[in-house]
Order: C-alpha cells, then sequence, then structure tokens
C-alpha cells in the first residue's frame, strides 16, 4: 500500500500541472483574441476619428471660403439673375449726386457678354465721378461708346451769390465682360 499512496500524489501532480497548463494556454489564448479584438476596434476608432477631424477641417475650410466666395460672385453677373448688377450701376449714381438710369439691356451678339446702356445727369463732377465708379466697379466693364452733352443750365443760391450750373447728359453703352450665362 505504501507504493500506491507514493504514485497517487505523483499523479494528482501531474493531473494538476496538466490542467493549469491547459487552463494556462487556453486563457492566453483568449487573451491573445481579445488584444487582436481591442487594435482593430482600436484601428477602427483611429480611422473614425481621423475622418472626423478631416470633416471638422473641410468644414472650417467650407466656412473660410464662403466669404471670398460671396466676394467673387459679386464680380460676376449671372445670366438668370442681372438684377444685382443692375442694381450696383443704378446705386452708384446717388453716391456721386448724379441720376442714373438704365436705358438697355441686351445680350451681346457673340454672347460673350451683357451690353448695357445707362443715361446719366447731374453736373459736370457727378456725371465724371458716375463714370469712375463705373470703371472701379467691381464687375469687368468694356466702355463701347459715350456721349456726353451740356443741357440747360440750372440756378443754385450760394448764400450770397447766385452762380449758374450747368447740367450735363451723358449716355453709356456699356459691355459687361463678367457675364456667364
Amino acid at each position: 500500500m505504501q507504493n500506491n499512496f507514493k504514485k497517487t500524489p505523483l499523479f494528482l501532480s501531474i493531473a494538476l500541472l496538466l490542467f493549469s497548463c491547459a487552463v494556462f494556454f487556453y486563457m492566453n489564448r483568449v487573451i491573445n483574441n481579445k488584444v487582436k479584438a481591442s487594435e482593430q476596434i482600436l484601428g477602427e476608432w483611429q480611422k473614425e476619428a481621423s475622418r472626423r477631424e478631416e470633416i471638422r477641417s473641410l468644414y472650417r475650410s467650407i466656412k473660410t471660403i464662403e466669404k471670398q466666395k460671396s466676394l467673387i460672385e459679386t464680380h460676376f453677373a449671372q445670366g438668370s439673375n442681372i438684377v444685382p448688377f443692375l442694381d450696383t450701376i443704378e446705386n452708384l449714381a446717388p453716391k456721386t449726386g448724379a441720376k442714373a438710369e438704365i436705358t438697355s439691356v441686351d445680350i451681346a451678339k457673340d454672347n460673350a457678354g451683357l451690353m448695357v446702356g445707362i443715361k446719366a445727369s447731374g453736373s459736370f463732377e457727378a456725371v465724371y465721378k458716375f463714370l469712375l465708379l463705373l470703371e472701379n466697379s467691381p464687375y469687368e466693364l468694356e466702355f463701347i461708346s459715350m456721349n456726353m452733352q451740356k443741357i440747360i443750365p440750372q440756378d443754385v443760391s450760394d448764400k450770397s451769390k447766385k452762380l449758374k450750373v450747368p447740367l450735363w447728359d451723358a449716355v453709356f453703352k456699356i459691355k459687361l465682360l463678367s457675364f456667364i450665362q
């Protein structure tokens, strides 16, 4: 019986060792699988985080560009809506003290621009300043023709003396080159 008794703890120790090794390898495999899964999830998370950062950067760029885009759009008249261009021209005249009105609007024969007729009236200085503002407008304009004439003088009182200020009429024919049809 003593022989049997010494073998039992040995078998029990070997069984416990094998069970511990099996549990160790099983847990090692489970941990390695979890590490691989977490690395994959971390990679996907980093991709998503970089995608979100790119979207934020693109959004910031769009916001920055919107101001410049609206500024650029003010330099071009759309064929579908030329009213802002015509309003801009008419709004230049009161700044100089002249009166201006659009007399004609037509698309150029070569479809490369918009032909606009403008009649302006006022003092020589006011009409000249209006012409300068037209030249310096945000739109690209080509002056086709201009006819400027002196008309009936107007009485203007200056505290102590009366002066005759002549009025001038000007007819401009311009071509809007920055026209998109």
